[in-house]
């Protein structure tokens, strides 16, 4: 059988992040992927230059065009950019994608810092969009934006992530790996139903973390488009990402934030040093 995942998400033309490094990930993982493209960012290792929302026709014919023929088994969101988006994609999964997992990442800025939704389409993304979710994977700072609270706990991470299941998402995956105190990446898998698994990682010493949000993300999603229960999912997800950015910890592409080895498991990092 084959399995198949959608993207509906930003550009990344220097392939570390966004649908880029949504595909890697669905193939990586044994998913057939598939995109919808929102934004076009104008990017590389280094920073955002600009950014170019797709026409709001041209998302819905890529929608359509998918559903009309190869509907998904599991559907990640990333990159948005602006409320009319955001209005758009979330009817057309109020119409076409209930019955189907969705994963959103809620993409606020890019890892050099330069903004991917505007301050205007927070409002949209919490409203609309969220309540569709199976899963939503906020970090730290994301959920700040969110909620407007803080957290230099695991007691507090609990609670945010209690408040931002009243958004209503099905899960939230609350990212802990701004917790820089800890000598361990921890993350909070907590359920409208009471659910709660923590998920903890050794924190790899590292630059080259370029899409780390969006490979997570699409990690899950292939495993849910394969009908793996979420807590799996999860947990099979931060695995490949910790080797991914272990195995491309000492070797750099680009100047900036370095992207994760994506095929970690099917070609070592000394081919390319060789």
């Amino acid at each position: 059988m084959q399995y198949k995942a959608l993207s509906i998400a930003g550009f990344d033309g220097s392939g570390g992040a966004g649908i880029q490094a949504d595909l890697k990930t669905f193939s990586a993982l044994g998913c057939y992927g598939m995109t919808v493209l929102t934004a076009l960012p104008v990017q590389n290792t280094c920073g955002v230059r600009n950014c170019y929302p797709i026409p709001l026709k041209a998302i819905e014919d890529q929608l359509n065009a998918i559903f009309d023929d190869i509907k998904p088994d599991s559907i990640k969101i990333g990159m948005l950019f602006n409320t009319e988006i955001i209005e758009l994609v979330s009817s057309f999964l109020k119409k076409n994608a209930l019955d189907i997992p969705i994963v959103i990442d809620p993409v606020t800025v890019a890892k050099s810092g330069d903004p991917l939704l505007l301050p205007e389409a927070v409002n949209s993304l919490i409203t609309q969009l969220v309540p569709l979710a199976t899963l939503i994977t906020p970090n730290l700072p994301e959920a700040f934006t969110f909620t407007g609270l803080n957290a230099s706990s695991e007691i507090e991470m609990k609670y945010i992530g209690q408040k931002l299941l009243e958004f209503g998402p099905k899960y939230v995956l609350l990212k802990g790996g701004h917790l820089l105190h800890s000598v361990e990446s921890n993350d909070l898998l907590i359920g409208a139903n009471g659910d709660i698994h923590w998920f903890a990682s050794p924190r790899i010493n590292s630059k080259n973390t370029h899409g780390t949000g969006c490979t997570l993300s699409a990690a899950i999603t292939a495993c849910l488009a394969q009908k793996i229960d979420l807590i799996k999912a999860c947990d099979i997800a931060k695995n490949y990402l910790f080797n991914a950015i272990q195995a491309a910890k000492e070797h750099s592409v680009g100047f900036g934030n370095g992207p994760v080895h994506h095929f970690y498991h099917l070609w070592p990092i000394q081919l390319l040093d060789n």
